[in-house]
């Protein structure tokens, strides 16, 4: 069966794995999830990710969680465009994440980006989920 919103299905296994504290998950493997990930890990909410192949053409990515004296570094993830709803924002009207304690990830035309970089190189894009 196919699903309809792959990166919210990574989001729900990060969430779920983090409440049943676990040290790592599994996902299927995709691009844009590398990147995300990718993302995470430069912020300091995940402690790593790799590639795994299944068997040929099949990967998946092994996502290894970060806890802090037991309690995990992810307080709130979740999906803000939607593939019902996109939602996209010009980085002038992008709002910061808790006071910028937490991280908007982007899909600009330069790449996935946190919205501290897109801020810099001053491209906006689609808003695809917030970390805290």
């Amino acid at each position: 069966m196919s699903m309809s919103d792959p990166l919210g299905d990574m989001l729900t296994r990060i969430r779920n794995a983090q409440h049943a504290r676990l040290t790592m998950c599994v996902a299927p493997a995709s691009s844009l999830r590398a990147n995300v990930l990718d993302v995470l890990k430069r912020e300091g909410f995940i402690r790593g990710f790799t590639r795994e192949e299944v068997r040929p053409g099949i990967s998946q990515l092994r996502i290894e969680l970060k806890y802090n004296e037991g309690q995990p570094v992810i307080k709130e993830i979740s999906r803000v465009s939607r593939p019902g709803r996109r939602v996209y924002s010009k980085i002038k009207e992008l709002p910061r994440v808790y006071s910028g304690l937490g991280v908007s990830i982007l899909s600009t035309p330069r790449g996935v980006m946190s919205d501290v970089e897109a801020r810099a190189a001053n491209v906006g894009g689609e808003v695809l989920c917030r970390v805290f």
